[in-house]
């Protein structure tokens, strides 16, 4: 079929969604809605395509009642049946909602009112914030809308009336949208309640809360028990860039916060922006550390974490500081893996910009990335690289730096760089050590997105496993034991040697990378500092990317 995406962003959802219909053999295009000047612009764009079906993975603009009266378009709603608005998930969390869902509905003109195509539910996690769950549980439960609706649109079928769809979830119903404001935070609340007004925010819109005489949005937060005799709102602890503040009862720890003026800023680890210098250093949440290591006999796992995926300087740092300490342990196999929610998307573009010297920060940035890629292909042990979640950037170089990477079957890749900077991250060696040079500069030169499975079909990752987190887990263990059989450990060493023989020093590699990324950040000379503001404030496209669109659209 000929299937229009039809988006406000491609975002991590949508990119999965085109990655599996293409998958499929569909034709598959997109179009961003806020490319268009106008509903009739964009109307005229859908017929110039004239799309056997248009689907709406990640739309927050309203589409036209001349696009939907002529083709059947399909919005993909981040609740379950019954549920309506545009804050959906927020309300979830809010109201500590058990069970979600999503559903597929038919496009008309009151929002999320049409008739349900289909529909799918889960469990909440406790303690999950919103894009948290957005980027797994609801994700998943869209892969399974939109195959739903696929196969029963190409088979003739008709959505069932909304009013007459079972509700699968009790006490769904409209529910207003849900701005900053309402989700202000008090102190002297308990701090399990503020927790969960932050996961509610996380994103957008943020939960404003006055602090130390400054008005801040927080994100990434984990409450614990301990009363540290302060009164509420009082700066108690610190740990890395985590800052524990005192509540009406309990504590609140922030990993990350921006600052609200005229304008929200960036969003920064904690102590960049609130001082806590002279706050004692506490043990941080478990939730909140940012690596947690294991070991299963001969085998080592390093579990990472990173907010969203970004990894700023000292981070990077760490985390170098955590592999080469794992690799001191008297292993034959470590296994780096991120966690259910991100494993890395490459440096920190909001510290970058918020630096007094956004090019210094980024120079130590990238040089510290480097560290940690040159610790893991450096390791004389076995190394097994997990991208347990979406990947992109720096993120994926990094991956791909171990002898054997793996996917959780689901995750996306964005294995390029287009941010106007060459990159780093030993991908010279890296990319072209796995797929051959022709196929590593296609690849890297088209900048499009790659599911797992079709990154195992190139060559560029080893395997998929489950998409279910716990079988995930399962998996990927029975994975590294297998490798650790003395057997095939022999030849995965062989394999290692050779594909360091075949290939220069890493010196080199990184040499190349540093002098082009040099130019890049000192001399801005493709447009690096436009790009990333752009990208950190979310700026609306100028247009459709050529390479997304249906070929001869103009």
């Amino acid at each position: 079929m000929k299937i229009l995406l039809l988006a406000s962003a491609f975002n991590g959802l949508t990119q999965r969604v085109w990655c599996s219909l293409r998958e499929q053999g569909h034709e598959v295009g997109v179009e961003l809605a806020p490319a268009f000047e106008s509903p009739e612009a964009l109307t005229a764009a859908v017929a110039r395509i004239d799309p056997d079906l248009i689907v709406c993975p990640f739309l927050k603009h309203r589409v036209p009642e001349a696009v939907w009266g002529r083709w059947t378009t399909v919005i993909v709603h981040p609740g379950p049946a019954g549920d309506r608005g545009p804050s959906s998930l927020d309300h979830a969390i809010l109201e500590g909602r058990a069970r979600w869902g999503v559903t597929a509905l038919s496009a008309v003109e009151e929002m999320d009112a049409g008739p349900i195509w289909a529909t799918a539910t889960f469990e909440v996690p406790s303690h999950t914030a919103k894009s948290e769950l957005y980027n797994s549980r609801v994700a998943d439960a869209a892969m399974e809308c939109v195959d739903r609706t696929i196969r029963k649109f190409e088979a003739g079928g008709r959505p069932l009336p909304a009013d007459d769809h079972p509700r699968e979830v009790p006490g769904t119903g409209e529910l207003p949208l849900l701005r900053r404001k309402g989700f202000e935070l008090d102190w002297r609340a308990d701090a399990a309640e503020l927790e969960r007004r932050v996961n509610a925010a996380d994103g957008a819109p943020g939960a404003p809360v006055d602090l130390a005489g400054r008005t801040l949005c927080l994100y990434d937060v984990a409450a614990t028990d301990d009363d540290h005799g302060a009164d509420p709102g009082t700066v108690v602890g610190r740990n890395l860039e985590a800052v524990a503040v005192a509540c009406g009862r309990g504590t609140l720890w922030i990993g990350y916060a921006a600052v609200l003026e005229r304008r929200k800023g960036p969003k920064l680890p904690a102590s960049m922006i609130i001082d806590a210098e002279d706050a004692p250093y506490l043990p941080l949440p478990e939730r909140l550390a940012e690596t947690a290591y294991t070991r299963d006999g001969d085998i080592g796992y390093l579990t990472i974490r990173s907010y969203n995926g970004a990894m700023h300087t000292e981070q990077c740092r760490r985390l170098t500081g955590a592999v080469e300490k794992a690799l001191t342990e008297d292993t034959r196999l470590l296994v780096i893996a991120g966690t259910e929610h991100a494993f890395s998307n490459g440096i920190h573009l909001g510290v970058i910009d918020a630096a007094a010297d956004p090019a210094a920060e980024a120079w130590a940035n990238i040089r510290a990335i480097d560290e940690l890629c040159g610790a893991i292909a450096g390791a004389d042990q076995l190394t097994v690289a997990a991208f347990t979640a979406n990947a992109g950037a720096g993120g994926v170089m990094t991956g791909l730096c171990a002898d054997v990477t793996v996917a959780r079957d689901g995750v996306v890749l964005n294995p390029y760089y287009d941010m106007g900077i060459f990159g780093s991250e030993l991908h010279t060696w890296s990319v072209a050590s796995r797929i051959g040079p022709e196929r590593a500069t296609r690849l890297l030169g088209d900048k499009l997105p790659i599911a797992a499975r079709g990154a195992a079909t190139l060559g560029l990752i080893g395997a998929v496993g489950p998409r279910d987190w716990e079988s995930f887990g399962t998996w990927l263990r029975a994975v590294a034991v297998g490798y650790s059989e003395p057997a095939t450990l022999g030849r995965m060493f062989a394999a290692k040697e050779r594909r360091r023989a075949e290939s220069k020093p890493m010196s080199y590699y990184q040499t190349i990378e540093l002098a082009e990324m040099a130019r890049d950040l000192f001399d801005d000379r493709h447009g690096f500092e436009a790009k990333r503001r752009a990208f950190l404030g979310k700026a609306a496209p100028a247009g459709t990317p050529a390479k997304l669109r249906f070929p001869g659209l103009v």
